[in-house]
């Protein structure tokens, strides 16, 4: 069975039909983050170890893909989520809450941009919502470039470098690269939650040290 597989995706692999599908992939994943893109880009990764296919058809293929994807969420967010925006009345909790939004996102979008790229799901609700709260066409096209060339690297390298610990057994090879890319996903959730705790405690502090303060 392992040489079927194996023998299948071999044929899959030196196709030229490979960059199409990493292209798709890449691209629906980023409005419909059930496809799994990373795991192809991976696995391209891999076999571009041993040649085929090409290792800087994968990075350009996958980069572009998900290049696209971004754009296609953010005008779904543009579309219908900013109408909702525009219907909010000044005043209300929701109105401010858009506003705070938006806030944050001309403060720091290119880097929530970028490290949301990372996180599976992330990068689609961060994408809707900059396109809801009318972040600037061209300073999200300008970090989406920006994250979508840094995503396709890392998951084409982390593949490569899988491919060449086990040249002789491409499988390996794709079950150490996907290790690597889950375990580098999961680093960046444990470093997100703590952060996200520790900015929480600091909330509840600062009340109380106001409070202290004034008596």
């Amino acid at each position: 069975m392992s040489d079927a597989i194996l023998h299948f995706t071999e044929e899959l692999m030196s196709s030229w039909w490979i960059y199409l599908a990493l292209w798709g992939f890449a691209a629906l994943d980023g409005f419909f983050p059930a496809i799994p893109s990373e795991t192809l880009v991976v696995t391209a990764g891999v076999f571009a170890a041993t040649g085929e296919p090409d290792l800087y058809g994968v990075i350009v293929a996958a980069a572009v893909g998900a290049f696209v994807g971004d754009h296609v969420s953010y005008a779904l967010g543009r579309g219908a989520g900013g109408r909702l925006l525009d219907r909010l009345k000044p005043g209300t909790k929701r109105h401010a809450m858009s506003l705070w939004a938006q806030k944050a996102l001309t403060e720091r979008g290119g880097l929530v941009l970028v490290v949301a790229r990372y996180i599976p799901g992330g990068r689609t609700a961060v994408t809707l919502t900059m396109g809801s709260v009318r972040y600037p066409p061209r300073k999200f096209s300008f970090f989406a470039g920006l994250a979508a060339v840094s995503w396709g690297l890392y998951c084409a390298l982390v593949g490569y470098i899988g491919g060449k610990a086990f040249e002789d057994n491409p499988l390996k090879g794709v079950i150490l690269g996907i290790g690597l890319a889950l375990a580098v996903t999961l680093i960046v959730e444990v470093v997100r939650h703590r952060l996200r705790k520790r900015r929480e405690a600091q909330a509840q502090v600062e009340p109380q040290l106001v409070k202290a303060g004034e008596r």
